[in-house]
């Protein structure tokens, strides 16, 4: 009997090497299709590369409107530590005029935001990023929303 086993096991053996390669080929075939798939935006995104190509078409209607340089007081009057902060909105091309006929309220909003700041942490690394969006946040507040589109810090100096 261990003579009509022995055939059949190899056998087995052979069907089931056989069966894990067809197994192993046909999921990387299928992982190479459907990356393919989404890649060239055969499916769930066709439109995705033509929206790409509309979003730069809005560039032209960029403007800047730059502010004021503020020079800030920081921490106790002692200290004697100041911040020297300018900075230009980004801005749409037909509401630039708006936005800097609003600059007065802006620059008031960044002085108040800025004054409120602990020393301590506008010394951290990350510091700028965060003020950034803190200041974004509060200048679409008193612009409108879709006014402003960025705030671009040029000057951002502790003596």
């Amino acid at each position: 009997m261990s003579n009509d086993d022995a055939p059949q096991q190899g056998a087995l053996k052979k069907k089931s090497k056989l069966s894990l390669i067809l197994g192993l080929f046909l999921f990387v075939a299928l992982g190479c299709g459907g990356f393919f798939a989404l890649y060239s935006g055969v499916i769930l995104w066709p439109d995705f590369a033509e929206k790409a190509v509309e979003s730069d078409v809005g560039l032209s209607d960029v403007a800047f409107v730059p502010l004021e340089q503020l020079t800030i007081s920081l921490g106790q009057a002692s200290d004697n530590r100041h911040l020297q902060f300018s900075a230009q909105l980004e801005v749409n091309a037909n509401r630039a005029e708006e936005v800097a006929a609003l600059s007065p309220r802006i620059l008031d909003v960044i002085n108040g935001y800025l004054r409120a700041v602990d020393v301590a942490e506008l010394m951290e690394p990350d510091a700028l990023v965060r003020l950034r969006a803190q200041l974004l946040r509060r200048i679409q507040m008193v612009t409108g929303q879709g006014a402003v589109r960025d705030l671009l810090v040029a000057e951002f100096v502790i003596d």
